[in-house]
């Protein structure tokens, strides 16, 4: 498995793996360029930021739905959770998947921020990885 920094070139890939995850945040591909955005196997990303010294945001998590249950979203997620800090992310309530995987690697629910997702009404959890 190869976890890279993204650069334009990987821009359609990223378009295309997000199209294909209705349930993560849709942003324009462009714009994750502006954070720290890295791609696994060109079929996972990752994009985060940080807020404050120790302090680190995760903005958005997706696999390729023919690569999902094959470990690449656990090793990004290993992979940004190696810099040390507190982390947080917001997560759809109704994404099981998703929250079992964070709380397996470490994340907890912090709160609930009601009506956050537009594009389908839903509450975000909040959840929080201490190191």
């Amino acid at each position: 498995m190869t976890i890279r920094l993204a650069g334009p070139e990987d821009l359609p890939a990223i378009a295309a793996i997000q199209a294909g995850s209705p349930e993560a945040s849709q942003w324009k591909a462009e714009d994750y360029l502006g954070y720290t955005c890295l791609v696994a196997d060109d079929a996972a990303f990752v994009v985060t930021r940080q807020l404050a010294p120790g302090e680190h945001e995760i903005l958005n998590l997706a696999v390729a739905p023919e690569a999902r249950r094959t470990g690449l979203a656990r090793a990004l997620l290993a992979h940004v959770l190696a810099t040390p800090g507190d982390w947080f992310l917001e997560v759809r309530e109704s994404n099981l998947a998703a929250i079992r995987l964070y709380e397996s690697t470490g994340f907890r629910p912090t709160g609930t921020r009601p009506g956050y997702y537009q594009n389908s009404p839903e509450a975000a959890i909040v959840m929080r990885y201490q190191k």
